[in-house]
């Protein structure tokens, strides 16, 4: 039997013995070839469904390599039996309507356009398998790879829709691609942000100035937190307080942003805080004063090294210390700040390889600021500051060992306390 005789099968049936007229014939034959080739369509679709979601997915778990794997989860077989199903129904489409090539022509062109975009989304869909294939590579886990998807399936996108207008009108390709050249400016207008997105990642991919999982600050765009996602037009930052921050991805190169990867991958975290001593209570020590600070261990050998140290140099140069300032003496806040220094270098949390020190800044209204300047070993947020809380906690409760003070605002209760007092010298 040719292909002819099969088209019209149902037609020599119905025209049999002249039961159905000629024209009622051609119509219901057109039908009847419709709903075979539709349920034919929907029985092989099921079968290739079936074996794309159950057999070959089997199959990708007994493999040793991820790739299959990635292929089954992004449904690529699927869309592939969806491709091979319209194929079939194409092919068929000029044996259902053999009496009706005018429809013929137009039901092609609707299923021209259909296999179209099923094509790009399985483009896009292997796009996608790559990605996550390439994910599991340590050395493309922090790479922008959204990005470059992102811009390939512009491109997939805006040659598929050249091919779906050529399709339907019929018009060569190469017209269209002319076209699209005179229109070039227009496209570039409209796809500015995309070209800039596309520029700016590469640029960070290049110089490799923000990686997944980069902990970056840009208060301009109250972002503060960790980079979880680059494409082309947005960097995603998840913030402490979990809100999401969106920044233009060209606003990477074009404003400045604080990255915070150097610390991340550095020996430590830097402590670096002041504490406000009242400058009316330092004060040179006494030799009541000296004998109390040998009893704190840390310093007991640098007060006694210290002092002999003072006491020779006062006596070859035959200084008066009947004037206490006369000479070389040891202050409190001097002694002080050693103790902070051998604090932090017995300290486990501090790392010792990193700059670490004590230093006296410059007198404030509210005090002379002696900072600390060191790096804890643990970088975690929380720890860090616990590590921090922990060390400034025990100096602001060594410092009156030392007779120091610490500045402080008068509160409520300071002025309440005063207040008797001030009443009664007015009313002398």
């Amino acid at each position: 039997m040719d292909k002819s005789s099969l088209a019209r099968f149902f037609y020599n049936l119905l025209r049999t013995n002249d039961y159905v007229g000629e024209t009622t014939a051609i119509y219901l034959n057109a039908l009847i070839n419709i709903a075979v080739l539709l349920i034919l369509g929907f029985i092989a679709f099921k079968i290739l469904r079936y074996f794309a979601e159950s057999v070959l997915h089997s199959v990708s778990q007994k493999t040793k390599t991820h790739f299959d794997d990635y292929l089954v989860k992004n449904k690529v077989f699927v869309y592939v039996s969806n491709l091979v199903v319209l194929f079939v129904l194409y092919e068929f489409i000029p044996l259902a309507l053999i009496d009706f090539s005018e429809f013929e022509i137009y039901l092609e062109k609707v299923f021209e356009v259909v296999i179209i975009f099923v094509v790009i989304w399985i483009l896009k869909s292997i796009l996608m398998t790559v990605k996550d294939f390439l994910r599991t590579f340590n050395s493309f886990k922090d790479k922008p790879i959204e990005s470059y998807i992102q811009v390939f399936m512009i491109i997939v996108w805006v040659v598929g829709i050249i091919i779906v207008f050529s399709a339907l009108t019929g018009k060569p390709l190469i017209k269209f691609l002319t076209a699209l050249g005179a229109f070039s400016a227009v496209l570039l207008l409209i796809f500015k942000d995309t070209i800039l997105g596309f520029v700016a990642s590469i640029q960070v991919t290049v110089n490799d100035t923000v990686r997944l999982g980069d902990w970056i600050t840009m208060e301009k765009y109250g972002a503060d937190g960790d980079v979880f996602e680059i494409n082309l037009a947005s960097v995603k930052v998840r913030n402490f307080d979990n809100t999401i921050t969106t920044i233009p991805t060209y606003y990477l190169i074009s404003d400045s942003f604080k990255n915070w990867r150097g610390m991340s991958i550095s020996g430590g975290r830097r402590i670096k805080r002041s504490i406000l001593i009242k400058a009316n209570s330092i004060k040179f020590l006494s030799e009541d004063d000296i004998e109390e600070l040998k009893k704190i261990k840390l310093i007991t050998n640098y007060i006694q090294s210290k002092q002999q140290e003072v006491n020779d140099y006062n006596t070859s140069n035959q200084v008066d210390k009947s004037v206490q300032i006369n000479g070389r003496n040891q202050t409190n806040f001097g002694a002080f700040r050693v103790y902070v220094d051998y604090y932090l270098e017995q300290h486990p949390d501090i790392n010792k390889e990193m700059m670490m020190m004590t230093r006296q800044l410059a007198p404030t209204a509210e005090g002379i600021p002696l900072e600390l300047y060191a790096f804890s070993k643990d970088k975690v947020w929380a720890n860090y500051e616990r590590v921090m809380a922990n060390i400034f906690d025990h100096l602001l409760a060594a410092i009156p060992y030392f007779d120091l003070e610490c500045f402080e605002y008068p509160s409520g209760k300071d002025i309440k306390s005063i207040a008797p007092s001030l009443e009664s010298s007015k009313d002398q």
